[in-house]
């Protein structure tokens, strides 16, 4: 097993652009779909944060013991995922959703910078990525929060700090090998402009413009 069973269909089709890197970007993927179902099941904040600092636990056992035999550990440190920056962050941004009880503008900050920052430098293999990559992780994470919570209020309330960062990524240059970050971020900014959360699932339309995107960046 490589933890692809944990990936959501975006991801599979994000991982399809990433060339050789490709099962490296699926360990990622993985590991952030492993910490949304953290923040999904958990009722109890305090055996929210045990089962997150699990994970932090594993990311710092240099011997690569903690967790074998767990299919998203395995893949991570098959890859060499394991070493990615970012992934503290991830479980930080993760863990805002578990201990607050309401998600306030500042608590969407945090979630965002640490999720969708940490994600799309993970992704990069870039400790000292450009400000712009990291708010467009920012503005990727809101986006996919917005569309996955029953809360309303929230939801705006994700969109309109995303589209707030928008103008930060704007105009930047991508490299050819951040292509499936690219394509993440551009498929948000769209919806995010037009006050629209992610769609769940792969949808029909969602997977065209995602080709479209692939094809000619827009």
């Amino acid at each position: 097993m490589t933890g692809e069973d944990a990936l959501p269909p975006l991801a599979l089709l994000l991982g399809a652009h990433a060339g050789a890197q490709a099962a490296r970007h699926h360990a990622l993927w993985a590991f952030d779909a492993r910490l949304a179902q953290v923040a999904r099941t958990t009722s109890e904040a305090t055996i929210g944060q045990m089962r997150l600092a699990w994970w932090n636990d594993v990311i710092d056992d240099m011997q690569g013991v903690k967790g074998q035999g767990e299919p998203v550990v395995d893949a991570l440190r098959a890859t060499g995922a394991i070493a990615a920056p970012g992934l503290v962050a991830m479980i930080d941004g993760w863990e805002v959703l578990v201990v607050e009880p309401e998600i306030d503008a500042a608590g969407l900050r945090d979630y965002a910078a640490g999720r969708g920052g940490g994600l799309f430098r993970a992704l990069a293999d870039a400790s000292d990525a450009p400000d712009w990559l990291a708010v467009a992780g920012q503005v990727w994470a809101l986006w996919d929060l917005a569309g996955h919570v029953g809360d309303r209020a929230l939801a705006d309330a994700a969109l309109a700090q995303a589209h707030d960062l928008l103008p930060q990524a704007e105009g930047a240059c991508w490299p050819r090998r951040w292509k499936p970050l690219r394509i993440a971020f551009t498929l948000a900014r769209q919806d995010v402009m037009a006050g629209r959360g992610a769609p769940r699932g792969m949808p029909r339309a969602l997977a065209w413009r995602l080709l479209r995107i692939a094809l000619v960046g827009r």
